[in-house]
């Protein structure tokens, strides 16, 4: 098995200008059990290559951390080999090395976090022709340069759980306002338009009286906040459907007159969140849960080994613990409902 400390030599080795075939090299050694493209066990006595590694944006971030752990699990519950691999930065050329090392290592499948939409896709469909199924989670890349690509949550989803969290806590009634990233920002307005339409026809006694835009920079959500409790003397509860405007609304929040008055909730991350779920500034916010994310891309890449699959709309498959999920449009498999974090789960979290 691949380490982080094995991925860390490697790094190191490509730091120092060893090529690709060195990498190969140190990839085949740490590869742990079974050698590049045998096969490691299978359905109905089938032989199958479930050697599946996880290939996140970057290694040490914690979000990724849980994902794979996910991944990990539900590739060991079918007796496959897990492996991750990953650059120490974000950048899509970092990537690339390892997509054609894992190629030539004959891997079952590649299961990654894009950095970049394009730039991967002529190292996966290399890997692709080659017969290594790709699936892309969390952030993909163009469809055609991977089978499935693992998405966290719908966008109607993502609206109707802040929407149904801020309604709850306010009483399905009162001012609520809207901090949220930048004005250009395309899955915001995506999910504040479908916030606006859940509250009128849903929630007629809750009143929409305000849009700021934070920029997604903290200062800059800390005073939008402010300014928001100035304007709207009477505002009962704030949204903030980014990670930044929510933990920077809720640090303005926990020190105000406001704390425990005003309702906050949105899009967050336990880490950034949990101080102020736990002192009562915030109630409950919501994410995806990464480790099932990563648990559901795993599954998916064995059903696309196995044949269960091909990304046709349509296609359906079992995913462990999480039951059966049906391929959409442009190949996608959606993971459901954002996850609610409150202080009944939030310490079982740590991204």
């Amino acid at each position: 098995m691949i380490t982080a400390a094995t991925s860390g030599r490697m790094r190191r080795l490509l730091a120092a200008g060893v090529g690709a075939v060195a990498l190969a090299m140190a990839l085949t050694a740490c590869a742990g059990a079974g050698t590049p493209g045998s096969t490691t066990g299978g359905d109905n006595g089938a032989a199958k290559n479930y050697k599946i590694t996880f290939l996140p944006k970057n290694l040490g971030n914690p979000y990724f951390d849980t994902s794979d752990k996910g991944g990990q699990k539900a590739i060991e519950s079918f007796n496959g080999t897990y492996s991750q691999v990953g650059p120490t930065t974000a950048t899509a050329d970092a990537q690339v090395s390892y997509i054609n090392t894992l190629t030539q290592q004959g891997v079952g499948a590649i299961v990654l976090s894009a950095n970049d939409p394009k730039a991967l896709c002529s190292s996966l469909n290399q890997a692709k022709q080659a017969g290594v199924k790709i699936v892309t989670f969390d952030s993909d890349t163009d469809a055609s340069c991977r089978d499935v690509f693992v998405s966290q949550a719908s966008a109607e989803g993502i609206a109707k759980a802040q929407v149904d969290l801020i309604t709850k806590e306010i009483g399905d009634s009162g001012d609520i306002a809207i901090l949220s990233a930048s004005a250009n920002a395309t899955n915001q307005n995506a999910w504040i338009e479908l916030m606006k339409k859940d509250l009128s026809a849903n929630h007629p006694n809750v009143k929409l009286v305000g849009v700021v835009y934070g920029n997604d920079d903290d200062q800059t959500s800390f005073d939008k906040t402010a300014a928001l409790l100035q304007t709207y003397p009477n505002l009962k509860g704030i949204v903030s459907p980014t990670t930044v405007g929510i933990a920077a609304a809720a640090r303005y929040l926990s020190t105000s007159q406001y704390k425990g008055k005003v309702a906050l909730t949105g899009l967050g991350t336990p880490n950034q969140m949990r101080s102020f779920v736990k002192d009562g500034t915030v109630t409950s916010f919501a994410l995806w849960n990464p480790g099932d994310l990563g648990y559901l891309a795993a599954f998916t890449a064995k059903a696309l080994i196995d044949g269960t699959i091909t990304g046709k709309q349509g296609d359906t498959f079992k995913a462990g613990d999480l039951g059966e999920f049906t391929v959409g449009a442009d190949s996608t498999v959606l993971l459901g409902d954002p996850f609610v974090f409150d202080a009944s789960n939030i310490d079982k979290f740590n991204f």
